[in-house]
């Protein structure tokens, strides 16, 4: 073993689309995390595991966004986000480039000073204002927070995300490999391919609907060279039903046909996918049916 091996654990945080998922799955270099530019795409821990056989081993969260709630799920969702930041090595904080600090940030900013994780401020999307203002940016934000340090960076084009991984290592201690170095997640297939068909669902359907639904996995078998996978998307309102299902079929299949895309570079296999829709009024503020789609506090 490695004497010189680091090793620990990762938090990504940040307000609801600001980039998160896209920059875990450009430090990874392979897709994990779905991703959308609808707030609240990520709604679970998501665990992926960065190894360099020289350096050591990140295990990253990407942990749903921080917001203010608004039910149950909401709750829960922001629970498990700022429950993460006391159990971390590093905190990543994700913001956007500018000069003003929303009620949003704000808020991060009192989570943050209330643990002692060192905190590595990414100024996300820089790719997208003028390269001056980006020193502005940092001086507003240094000033509110002693960040460990503040780096700028485009998670989309991957511009200093190199950086990103040295300055972690910097703050890891010595320590053991926990995944050997072929593991990227700790998701299960099932948990993937559910979260794919949900992204497909967010990408082509209107934005109030995305929110409201939940994918559960109903079956996968293997049988010669071919996967079948039965799925169902669960919506809250019977209108809402009609729009997934599409004008004969249309949307449905459009989504199929995009998960299951995926879903065959994933898995390495054909794949047949069969999806059905379901009507579960308020299961965002149902207990049961939360845990029943996967989302616990506990993991």
């Amino acid at each position: 073993m490695n004497a010189n091996f680091k090793s620990g654990f990762v938090t990504i945080i940040g307000r609801p689309n600001v980039g998160k998922s896209t920059l875990m799955n450009k430090l990874i270099g392979q897709k994990i995390a779905i991703t959308s530019n609808k707030p609240q795409t990520t709604r679970n821990r998501i665990q992926t595991v960065y190894t360099d056989m020289e350096k050591g081993q990140i295990i990253f969260l990407d942990t749903p966004g921080i917001h203010k709630a608004k039910n149950k799920l909401g709750e829960y969702m922001v629970n498990v986000a700022e429950k993460t930041l006391n159990e971390v090595d590093v905190i990543l904080w994700l913001v956007e480039p500018s000069n003003f600090i929303g009620a949003g940030e704000q808020h991060i900013i009192e989570q943050l000073k209330k643990v002692n994780t060192p905190v590595i401020l990414i100024i996300n999307k820089v790719d997208t204002v003028d390269k001056d203002a980006v020193f502005e940016y940092i001086d507003t934000y240094r000033k509110v927070y002693d960040f460990a340090e503040i780096i700028p960076t485009s998670a989309l084009r991957g511009n200093n995300t190199d950086d990103i991984i040295d300055s972690i290592f910097k703050y890891l201690t010595y320590g053991p490999q926990y995944y050997d170095e072929d593991t990227i997640t700790d998701q299960p297939e099932r948990a993937i391919c559910a979260e794919i068909i949900r992204e497909k669902a967010l990408h082509a359907l209107s934005d109030e609907i995305p929110h409201g639904i939940a994918v559960g996995i109903d079956q996968m078998k293997e049988r010669k060279g071919i996967i079948d996978i039965d799925a169902t998307i669960v919506c809250e309102r019977d209108s809402h039903k009609g729009i997934i299902i599409g004008k004969q079929g249309a949307m449905l299949k459009k989504i199929g046909t995009n998960a299951r895309y995926e879903m065959e570079r994933l898995l390495d296999t054909k794949v047949n996918l069969k999806l059905w829709v379901k009507v579960k009024k308020d299961w965002r503020d149902s207990d049961f049916l939360i845990k029943n789609f996967g989302y616990r506090e506990d993991q």
